[in-house]
């Protein structure tokens, strides 16, 4: 319990203090934003900061700090290092450079942003990886849900039919304007968020308190089961637990509804701490509650980490069953909120590529219903294979935007205040190399070979970063 609380403590401590340090090294001002100026009544809309809040937080709080730290929980307590400094200097510091470049740049995509900063090559290729990741999100988000909703009506309706309830619903919040049903219904879906993660957390607590379920202190030590090593695979388990870069796709979207720069910080970097304290408390209540055989995590591993029957017996065992089915809102509640707002990011990411104009309906239609259609296809994938490419696909993005976001940094404010950006950038750059080296659903190589490979790819990054934009670029004004 002390290691909870002390991880607890240092996500708030490092919101009120290295936020606020990212913060003052970007130095928000009084500048007219993308809402005031480019008001159309669809996708920049003024948006009051606290409803911006609860939507940026159910926009990038899908199934990844449940599932994926559930997943990641079965390498142990380690997993909440990952998620505490991942969340303060990685995964925060990615989401507040997202939203604030989107800003500075009219609301643009995050595509649109990579080149501005990184090049035109670049840009194509976070175009298409970027529709290709929301897609993905999309799929994973509507399946996981339709999961969980298939549980609380057992031989009633199954997952086929959730399925495409969810997938009625994505295409209505997909083609309406943000205000009509997002800016609506989410800041209720936030509180029931909020309150399912009190609940686990307080049920947890009471059942190490009482010695029926002990929570877990820290230990570096692999308790994996199959002994699969922490890095690189614990790393892009856990995606938005502690970074994602689903969260840049998600951040320009609230960047077209905020009146002034100044509620960037808690907006963008605040939510991602509120995420990694949901993330924080699933790690920690699924190392207590699943069983332990000569200190390995045997139980999380045999029921497969993070999924819809994990949650639903942690919900139902902890909270009882009254309690467990609004908990269970809850969790049906975050990937529901973050698969509409990935197909509607997916919709403005071809729209600012192709400069299709997002006022029409017609024109909004013709974009939102192919993107759904694709992805209920591929629904029918086996979804453990989707949630692995989508991890990595996750994490990469999440790399590429950090270091378009130190580029920015480098040039316009300071070349020490990139670093903020660059260094976890050459970390995500040697996790998201390694893993696609080692894992099975990539080259399959040995860590002899991966590992040397990833850590060269990250030290090559930092170096083209290094001679373009530290030793040859001058600072200019944004």
């Amino acid at each position: 319990m002390i290691t909870f609380f002390v991880c607890l403590a240092l996500l708030l401590i490092g919101y009120a203090t290295y936020g606020a340090f990212v913060e003052k090294v970007f130095h928000p001002d009084d500048r007219e934003t993308p809402c005031t100026r480019l008001e159309d009544g669809v996708d920049y809309a003024p948006i009051a900061p606290w409803r911006a809040f609860l939507i940026q937080l159910l926009n990038i709080a899908g199934l990844g700090p449940i599932f994926g730290a559930l997943s990641g929980a079965i390498w142990g307590p380690s997993v909440m290092l990952w998620i505490v400094f991942g969340t303060i200097f990685a995964g925060a510091v990615h989401d507040f450079l997202s939203g604030m470049l989107s800003m500075r740049n009219d609301g643009a995509s995050i595509a649109e942003i990579t080149g501005i900063y990184l090049g035109p090559t670049m840009k194509t290729v976070m175009r298409i990886f970027s529709v290709v990741l929301l897609v993905m999100v999309g799929v994973v988000f509507m399946v996981g849900p339709a999961g969980l909703l298939a549980l609380l009506t057992p031989n009633v309706l199954d997952v086929k039919f959730w399925t495409i309830i969810v997938l009625v619903y994505y295409f209505l919040a997909t083609l309406l304007p943000i205000d009509k049903i997002i800016g609506k219904l989410y800041p209720i879906f936030g509180i029931c968020l909020i309150i399912m993660a009190i609940g686990i957390a307080g049920a947890t607590i009471v059942n190490n308190v009482n010695g029926s379920a002990p929570m877990l202190e820290m230990t570096l030590q692999n308790l994996h089961p199959d002994g699969k090593p922490i890095w690189p695979f614990m790393f892009i388990t856990v995606a938005c637990g502690a970074i994602s870069g689903f969260h840049a796709t998600q951040s320009p979207m609230i960047a077209r509804c905020l009146t002034s720069e100044k509620d960037g910080r808690r907006i963008f970097y605040g939510a991602m701490v509120a995420e990694g304290i949901i993330a924080l408390v699933w790690a920690a209540a699924g190392c207590a509650f699943y069983e332990k055989t000569g200190g390995l995590m045997t139980g999380l591993a045999a029921a497969n980490g993070g999924n819809s029957t994990t949650v639903y017996q942690m919900s139902i065992g902890l909270l009882g069953p009254v309690g467990g089915v609004l908990a269970m809102i809850g969790v049906i509640a975050c990937p529901i909120t973050s698969g509409d707002t990935a197909f509607r990011s997916a919709r403005l990411t071809i729209a600012d590529w192709f400069k299709i104009d997002q006022k029409d309906p017609k024109k909004r239609l013709a974009l939102s219903f192919p993107l759904l259609l694709v992805g209920y296809f591929i629904s029918f994938l086996d979804y453990n294979v989707v949630w692995r490419y989508f991890s990595w696909s996750n994490q990469t993005l999440a790399m590429i935007a950090l270091w378009a976001g130190a580029t920015y940094l480098a040039k316009f404010v300071s070349k020490n205040a990139s670093f903020i950006a660059a260094v976890p950038a050459t970390f995500m750059s040697a996790v998201s190399c390694t893993y696609i080296m080692m894992a099975g659903e990539g080259l399959g190589l040995s860590a002899s070979i991966s590992y040397p490979v990833g850590i060269v790819f990250a030290v090559a990054m930092l170096g083209i970063f290094l001679f373009k934009c530290i030793l040859k670029s001058d600072t200019k004004t944004a």
